[in-house]
């Protein structure tokens, strides 16, 4: 069905409003999003291609908007698609030393 997000700032609670988020096909193409004001963004429709997609999510542009020092200045989330049909929303738990990320529905 598609390729969607939703990035959740763990350390303040809080969906992460204004995250760039910008997505890489097989092919190389990119698609850029910002998360909207309950942390989610939307980046590709279906039918996608199978192969190896990348999430970068720019998370020191973030901070700095929230006035907080981070570690990791981005990160990036790698995923494979088989069913190109199928949704894939790949969810972002975030904070200034950690992240988590899983498949989510």
């Amino acid at each position: 069905m598609s390729v969607t997000t939703h990035v959740l700032d763990t350390a303040r609670g809080l969906p992460a409003f204004g995250v760039n988020v910008l997505l890489t096909d097989p092919t190389g193409d990119t698609v850029a999003a910002i998360t909207d004001l309950d942390g989610r963004a939307r980046l590709a429709e279906a039918p996608l291609l199978a192969g190896n997609y990348q999430l970068v999510f720019a998370t020191a542009e973030y901070f700095a908007l929230t006035g907080t020092p981070t570690f990791y200045p981005e990160v990036t989330v790698t995923f494979t698609v088989t069913d190109g049909a199928a949704h894939h929303h790949v969810p972002l738990l975030v904070s200034p030393y950690a992240y988590s990320t899983y498949r989510g529905s």
